[in-house]
């Protein structure tokens, strides 16, 4: 997002930050009416250009977004959305984007909440390797032709009782409601909201064999010191790689393993 979106976007968290800080919210509900809010602007395109139309004033779309969800959600997640439609917005989907964040980011501050925050960031990130490691598996989640009640009905039968169910809904809600994403791009979102949570950033770490606790914290403190920030660590064991170590952090990748520099001596052979 950029310009006006960033700013309507900015304001919307901080509103929301308001009220996860208030214990008598129910913050799993309101991520649940936010997600709800999610799936009708996606569907109803005629409706998201109305309430998103620079011509009209933000007190008339406010009034129409209230009165559409009068008595469908509850009234946290009514007056953020109608606090979002007054807003300007550059583009009409940046509104669906933003309030599908804050249903994700409700959910993330429930877990933060509960001190289960750093488990739903390693069970969304162990979850997109299981996805990416069977292709039968990934095929039943993004079957466009499969309903999404079965999905759902596979993932709860997959993570009920073994995953926080704050990664459960999560992730169910990423499956049934994909909205045009990649399902490793979903999970790698969610993980990155996960870590922004704590105002740390995330590495993937890719070793051939597992690190030590102490290998772990020396990294850690490496990168944190290079970035500034401090560093989720995502770990991942692929023997494949041979030795070294492969950390990647957002579009930058750090490739200290022992393939990259055989292939590279494949390729200056080859040149």
């Amino acid at each position: 997002m950029n310009g006006a979106s960033r700013d309507a976007l900015a304001s919307a968290r901080e509103r929301l930050d308001a009220l996860t800080d208030t214990a008598s919210v129910d913050v799993a509900k309101l991520a649940e009416d936010l997600s709800a809010v999610t799936g009708l602007l996606d569907r109803e395109v005629g409706l998201r250009r109305v309430v998103t139309d620079p011509a009209q004033s933000g007190e008339a779309k406010a009034e129409l977004a209230g009165r559409l969800l009068a008595g469908q959600v509850g009234g946290e997640a009514a007056d953020l959305v109608t606090g979002m439609v007054r807003s300007r917005w550059s583009r009409s989907r940046d509104l669906v984007d933003g309030i599908e964040e804050l249903a994700a980011t409700a959910e993330l501050s429930a877990a933060q909440r509960a001190g289960s925050l750093d488990d739903v960031e390693d069970e969304l990130f162990r979850f997109g390797r299981i996805v990416t490691s069977s292709p039968e598996l990934r095929a039943a989640l993004t079957e466009r032709n499969a309903g999404t009640g079965a999905k759902a009905e596979l993932l709860r039968r997959l993570l009920g009782g073994r995953a926080n169910p704050v990664t459960e809904r999560l992730v169910v809600r990423l499956v049934t409601q994909p909205r045009g994403r990649s399902l490793e791009g979903g999970l790698e979102s969610l993980s990155k909201l996960a870590a922004e949570r704590r105002n740390r950033m995330v590495a993937v770490v890719t070793t051939a064999v597992p690190l030590t606790d102490r290998q772990k914290e020396r990294l850690a403190a490496g990168l944190a010191k290079l970035y500034g920030r401090e560093m989720h660590l995502n770990l991942d064991v692929d023997p494949a790689v041979l030795g070294g170590i492969s950390v990647r952090i957002g579009d930058e990748v750090i490739d200290g393993t022992v393939s990259d520099r055989l292939d590279e001596v494949s390729r200056r052979m080859a040149g």
